[in-house]
């Protein structure tokens, strides 16, 4: 008998033949097995199955389904008890091998329906006569081929293309759950891709949240494993996504290994973080919120760039003479003995410092004002109301003029399409 790794669990579907369901426990050898029988099939299994077991799972159950030949009651006997079995089993997705052998054509149609999204491999074995795929085999002096197979190796796609969508729409986590579900499910030579994929998911989510660090280590090994997968071809349109991923591990890399105190990469990303929200999620709480930071960021990043000046711990001395008694009364923080500009006071400075980002703040401000209003009245600012969609886009389009930045400038996260 050729020699198989020992397999977590077996479902094996039987009504006769117990010399075939002894050599696929034989060959398998389960932790855990279960037929799928008619009743009247349990005394055969017990009388003639049994005995011819070399070693025995240390469980073994039933489905019994009322009638073999009806797919409707075989499908109930299953969803009725597989899904508790599996769960008292504490069985991975991936884990349980599917016996068809003895099945008849309704039991098998149930049984690869409903164990679909616990199982990755299906096998049976057929008669010999007209065969010349699979594994010919002698059992009791009956000539056999054994044929398996991982349904999931075709049907992954669905998933796949789910899990893309999933990204797409800005649900990291969700995409990434699900591609390492189909890591579980798929055969070996297809895992590396979806371990990817799924690493790549989380990496962008850790980047959705600001996490430029841990999502620039996911990017790096994921777009290894994907560049290797590409080589073999991979799934279509999967070529086409590495260049921009190289792209956006080279912006978090420069961010990341900047050791200024104010990163410039940052103002860029709040912006590329407010058109993500307002566009893809629709969240425009979070892109009102994101705006208001980035256009803060850029002052902050050239009142240090320029004039050395730190927001969060400014030496009065550094001010232009008109606001340094402002500064001393007004922007003192109590808890660290620090004074601290809010966003205003940056800008003022900057234009008192004669810079022009700081003189165009003043020269719009009139127009920029009930945006900041607006801002301010929000839930997530200070008050109860909700963001209008042209709020957001007027100021993104305030802040993109004030700070000189170029919508192309600004990192892209990719559209999977796979």
């Amino acid at each position: 008998m050729p020699a198989d790794t020992p397999v977590k669990a077996l479902i094996l579907a039987f009504t006769d033949a117990p010399s075939l369901a002894a050599y696929v426990i034989n060959r398998l050898q389960p932790e855990l097995l279960c037929f799928f029988v008619p009743e009247s099939a349990k005394t055969l299994v017990e009388e003639a199955v049994q005995p011819l077991v070399q070693q025995m799972p240390k469980r073994w159950d039933w489905v019994v389904t009322p009638d073999p030949a009806d797919v409707i009651a075989c499908h109930q006997a299953l969803s009725r008890s597989i899904h508790d079995l599996f769960r008292n089993w504490a069985v991975q997705v991936g884990e349980v091998v599917v016996d068809l052998t003895g099945a008849t054509p309704a039991m098998a149609a149930a049984l690869a329906t409903v164990s679909q999204p616990w199982t990755s491999r299906v096998i049976s074995l057929v008669d010999a006569e007209g065969r010349e795929e699979g594994e010919a085999i002698a059992i009791g002096g009956l000539a056999k081929y054994w044929l398996q197979g991982n349904p999931w190796d075709e049907s992954a796609v669905v998933v796949r293309r789910e899990a893309s969508d999933a990204f797409n729409h800005g649900s990291f986590r969700a995409a990434a759950t699900l591609f390492h579900t189909l890591e579980a499910r798929v055969s070996g030579g297809q895992k590396p891709l979806y371990r990817a994929l799924g690493e790549l998911a989380l990496g962008y989510g850790l980047w959705e949240q600001f996490h430029y660090r841990q999502a620039w280590d996911k990017l790096k090994t994921s777009l290894k494993a994907l560049d290797m997968a590409s080589l073999w071809g991979g799934p279509p349109g999967l070529k086409a996504l590495l260049p921009l991923i190289k792209a956006n591990s080279g912006f978090l890399e420069k961010l990341v290994l900047d050791p200024a105190d104010v990163k410039e990469g940052v103002v860029l990303d709040l912006l590329a973080h407010a058109h993500r929200r307002a566009h893809v999620g629709h969240d425009y709480e979070r892109a009102m919120v994101a705006l208001v930071r980035a256009m803060e960021a850029c002052a902050q990043r050239q009142l240090f760039k320029q004039y050395k000046i730190k927001t969060w711990d400014v030496q009065p001395e550094q001010l232009p003479d008109a606001m340094r008694d402002t500064c001393r009364t007004c922007y003192l923080d109590d808890v660290d003995g620090k004074y601290k500009l809010p966003l205003q006071s940056q800008f003022r400075i900057l234009a008192g410092l004669g810079d022009q980002m700081g003189q165009a703040f003043l020269r719009d401000w009139p127009k920029m004002k009930p945006l900041f209003d607006a801002a301010n009245h929000a839930v997530l600012g200070h008050g109860f109301e909700a963001i209008k969609a042209e709020r957001v886009q007027q100021l993104s389009d305030v802040v993109m003029k004030l700070t000189g930045v170029s919508e192309s400038s600004l990192p892209k996260f990719p559209n999977l399409n796979l």
